[in-house]
């Protein structure tokens, strides 16, 4: 499968993709866009990658009936699947439509930690990865309260309190600026949604996708998953390489960093560690998760990412 068309691009263009797609610290981004500091040049790469993207990526194409990518490790077929995790019924009866004829076609199927308690709880032949619980145990190391590590229990608590209310509130700005979508057009929502995204995000957010066109994919993928190639082809295209994005966040927040893009790292050697017979392995992840585990998939394929010291969490 042709994930990418880059005879759309320049040559120029097709050089800045591979620039950006072979870095691995922030250090180069400035070198790559002539920035001042890191954050500018964090920033431009952004907008840069997401346009070389959206003009060089196909969007996911449906294996076996679902949207995803896939990574070829050793004849082996790694396929990485975004979902919302939202809970919804119809996402439910979609993944359950889907996810046992896999199993009964020979294939193995992993799921991130969370997903099959929601989704596959009796459901034969879907195992959790060992990420959350792996990844619990790593942000201890930063003492399990972010940025606030060290701080009195109050400030931390009051801390958390504000941090809800700033999800509820941009939550429900997002969700009212969608609404208005039918009123005023698309043209109006997103440039109203990218002013809340300003105002109503923060520099961690940047990392991870969070924004108000994630939001309006995700709630319609959530619905109806038909929509799910477009969450995934969002995040696709709008995150950085996995080493960049990761980077930048531990710079903000060590802990979150381990909690988000460390884990993706952690599912790609769980999924290929544990794989022994099946010729096809499906990954099932949050969709914010794809771009990293294949990146990380990717990187195992190639040699830039050894796997040999796995080892289960006790």
């Amino acid at each position: 499968m042709t994930e990418t068309d880059e005879s759309r691009l320049s040559e120029r263009d097709r050089r800045r993709l591979a620039a950006f797609a072979e870095a691995t610290d922030l250090e180069t981004l400035v070198q790559l866009t002539g920035a001042h500091s890191i954050d500018d040049a964090y920033f431009a790469a952004k907008a840069e990658w997401t346009d070389l993207r959206r003009r060089a990526l196909d969007p996911p194409e449906p294996i076996d009936g679902f949207p995803g990518r896939a990574v070829e490790i050793d004849g082996h077929q790694f396929v990485v699947h975004g979902i919302t995790h939202a809970g919804t019924d119809a996402e439910r009866e979609y993944l359950r439509s889907i996810v046992p004829g896999l199993v009964a076609d020979g294939a193995a199927v992993y799921c991130e930690q969370g997903i099959r308690t929601m989704y596959f709880e009796d459901v034969g032949g879907v195992c959790e990865m060992d990420d959350l619980r792996w990844a619990m145990d790593r942000a201890d190391e930063y003492g399990g309260d972010g940025n606030l590590r060290g701080a009195p229990a109050m400030v931390a608590d009051v801390a958390e309190s504000a941090t809800d209310a700033l999800d509820d509130l941009r939550d429900r700005s997002f969700s009212s600026i969608d609404s208005a979508r039918r009123l005023y057009g698309d043209r109006f929502a997103r440039a109203l949604g990218d002013v809340a995204t300003s105002f109503l995000t923060g520099p961690t957010d940047r990392s991870t996708g969070v924004d108000f066109e994630s939001f309006v994919r995700s709630n319609r993928a959530a619905a109806d998953p038909v929509h799910l190639g477009n969450l995934q082809y969002y995040y696709e295209t709008r995150l950085l390489p996995q080493p960049l994005e990761r980077a930048w966040l531990a710079g903000h927040d060590p802990e979150l960093s381990v909690l988000t893009h460390g884990r993706n790292e952690r599912m790609a050697a769980y999924v290929v560690s544990h794989n022994r017979d099946a010729d096809r392995v499906h990954a099932i992840v949050g969709a914010a998760h794809q771009p990293g585990l294949l990146y990380c998939l990717r990187s195992i394929r190639d040699g830039r990412l050894s796997i040999d010291d796995f080892d289960l969490v006790d």
